[in-house]
């Protein structure tokens, strides 16, 4: 079943093509990987499927409502004044949904010990698993992540790597950007490679890797980007 389908998805500003002829679909509980560089589209395309941008041309849809989607974005967005469980309860609160939820989603992010602690107190990597408990309070069908891992240390992603790898097996169908691209490699079904507004490569991210590098080395999604457009993916 195709949670999200996009088909031939076009967004211009003014004189400026930000997206031409974008298509793909994400299946039930896959993880999908969306990757390119600085200024290629993501973040308008994220904004097409969140309903906060229409699409100029070509249809966007998602299999749940706006109720039964979660996002995670760069900037958390989290009430610095505010405890962990206190940052949770106004969203309930928002989402009309018992505040017992809260706590249910700090013990999924290993977060329960903190409940009590303010947010100017957590490290950055606590921040960014209380940004991800918010996004999952109300369960949703598809969940949205903009850069999940950025900023963190390797030990910190890896552990938010195992949460979203969990959240996939309790149901969750997850779309992701990434600049990461062993990340792209060890979490996603599938990837598209998006330059200039044009997906340039979709499909298994292994697989891939193996039909641009004819060494068979480590994969590396950012040598295979270079190869096809000429430019790094950061």
């Amino acid at each position: 079943m195709d949670m999200i389908k996009v088909q031939n998805v076009e967004k211009h500003f003014g004189e400026q093509t930000v997206l031409r002829d974008v298509s793909f679909e994400v299946k039930e509980k896959e993880i999908f990987g969306l990757l390119g560089p600085s200024g290629s589209g993501k973040t308008t395309l994220i904004n097409i499927l969140t309903n906060q941008f229409e699409p100029d041309g070509g249809t966007a849809t998602l299999e749940a409502s706006s109720f039964e989607t979660g996002l995670m974005l760069d900037e958390d967005g989290l009430y610095p004044r505010l405890n962990c469980l206190e940052n949770l309860d106004v969203f309930c609160r928002i989402y009309g949904i018992p505040t017992n939820s809260s706590m249910e989603a700090l013990v999924d992010v290993g977060l329960e010990d903190a409940a009590k602690k303010a947010v100017t107190s957590l490290s950055k990597g606590m921040r960014q698993r209380l940004a991800l408990a918010r996004a999952i309070l109300h369960r949703p069908k598809i969940l949205f992540l903009d850069e999940p891992t950025s900023a963190l240390d390797p030990t910190t992603a890896d552990g938010m790597r195992e949460l979203i790898e969990e959240l996939r097996q309790k149901g969750a169908t997850i779309f992701l950007t990434t600049h990461n691209m062993d990340e792209a490699v060890q979490l996603c079904d599938t990837v598209a490679m998006l330059h200039k507004g044009e997906i340039v490569e979709y499909g298994d991210p292994l697989e891939i890797c193996n039909r641009h590098n004819s060494m068979r080395t480590v994969p590396d999604l950012g040598a295979v980007f270079v190869k096809m457009t000429g430019e790094e993916l950061k």
